[in-house]
């Protein structure tokens, strides 16, 4: 019965991150469909909410102004969440270039900023994006274009990672995985989250938010709701930098994943093949299946560490588990700085999976999250 529990537990941990994308690109075969993108101009109102970011608000301005798109048809919205910094005088002085200010004074999150500022929003294509975000000055131009396909209703930017002096980084393993899985996604129906830092939408998708529950998320099951669908556009790049601190970037991995756990379980209808076809099998393999992940690698090494006891092959298994855990851990509380993707790949994976475990004790236990501040980038 170990053996059975283990094998099975990797099988399908190996799904999960490879059975799951080989069996869209099988299905993309039969089913590939394409955006039909075009340059079109519609109302555009971009709202990007801030709280307590005056080191990096400034900056975020300047670069919203250098966006190419034509003046009058592109609303610009800064929400201050009840900042209690110069945030708000910042984005007071410019007022008079076109940038919209509104003030939230009673703190209640990112969500409900957006939310208050939707009901001022005059365009008919809503863009989000965060104040750690930079956007190219097409970028608005080529996120919108996607909406010329009418069966689209939310679009999402691509991660880039830059170095403190602006130079290229490189997105790192885990992020190209996930935005490749988004691509496939995109091209046999829909992705299932969008980049939260930089992603658009219908006017008529950007609905029913809540303080506990990620835009980014709900916009897409908003969007599949209406009969539309997500899709990514490698054109449309939001660039930002690594947080600084480690520890809060895994809390910022913990409070992601408290958050998506809170919507998913709101809207469990999604998971109906027969109402939502192909997207539930996406939902539930993308999410759900992903984040389970951790309960299998924990059955994993329990059941390895019985069986090697009794099993030289067994026992070989286990030692490169050790192996493998020791390498994330020795890296990740070293503060060792490495470049060899042999080694990177452990630490991603281990603190990915560690930074779920965490969540999903934090969500039994009734957390939720509301509020939230800027990471230190």
């Amino acid at each position: 019965m170990l053996e059975i529990l283990l094998w099975i537990s990797i099988l399908i941990i190996i799904f999960a991150y490879f059975g799951y994308p080989a069996s869209l690109i099988l299905i993309g075969m039969i089913k590939n469909k394409v955006v039909d993108k075009d340059e079109i101009y519609p109302y555009v109102t971009m709202i990007v909410a801030a709280f307590n970011e005056e080191r990096k608000v400034e900056n975020k301005i300047c670069n919203t102004l250098k966006i190419e798109y034509p003046k009058e048809k592109f609303q610009v919205i800064f929400v201050s969440d009840e900042s209690t910094d110069k945030t708000d005088e910042i984005i007071s002085k410019y007022i008079c270039q076109g940038i919209e200010y509104l003030r939230i004074e009673n703190r209640k999150g990112k969500e409900n900023a957006q939310k208050e500022a939707i009901k001022y929003a005059k365009g008919d294509i809503i863009i989000f994006s965060d104040v750690a975000t930079a956007i190219n000055s097409n970028g608005i131009k080529n996120i919108v274009s996607n909406f010329a396909d009418p069966s689209v209703g939310c679009v999402s930017s691509e991660d880039r990672i830059i170095k403190k002096n602006g130079s290229h980084k490189g997105e790192g393993t885990y992020v190209s995985y996930e935005m490749w899985l988004r691509k496939v996604e995109s091209k046999v129906h829909s992705i299932v989250g969008l980049s939260g830092s930089f992603f658009a939408a219908r006017k008529e998708v950007c609905k029913n938010f809540s303080s506990e529950m990620q835009s980014d998320f709900r916009t897409v099951l908003n969007s599949i709701e209406l009969g539309l669908r997500g899709v990514c556009d490698s054109e449309a790049i939001g660039y930002y930098e690594n947080v600084a601190d480690e520890k809060r970037e895994f809390d910022r991995k913990v409070r992601t994943v408290i958050r998506g756990l809170t919507v998913f379980f709101r809207h469990m209808e999604f998971l109906n093949p027969f109402v939502y076809g192909i997207f539930s099998y996406e939902l539930f393999c993308h999410k759900l299946l992903r984040w389970l992940v951790p309960l299998f690698l924990i059955i994993v090494f329990y059941s390895n560490t019985i069986l090697a006891f009794s099993s030289s092959r067994y026992f070989i298994l286990l030692i490169c588990q050790v192996l493998f855990y020791s390498v994330a851990f020795v890296v990740r509380f070293a503060n060792i700085k490495v470049e060899n993707t042999l080694f990177k790949i452990p630490v991603y994976f281990s603190t990915v999976n560690l930074s779920i475990l965490v969540a999903w004790w934090k969500y039994i236990k009734g957390k939720r999250i509301v509020m939230w501040s800027p990471s230190e980038r």
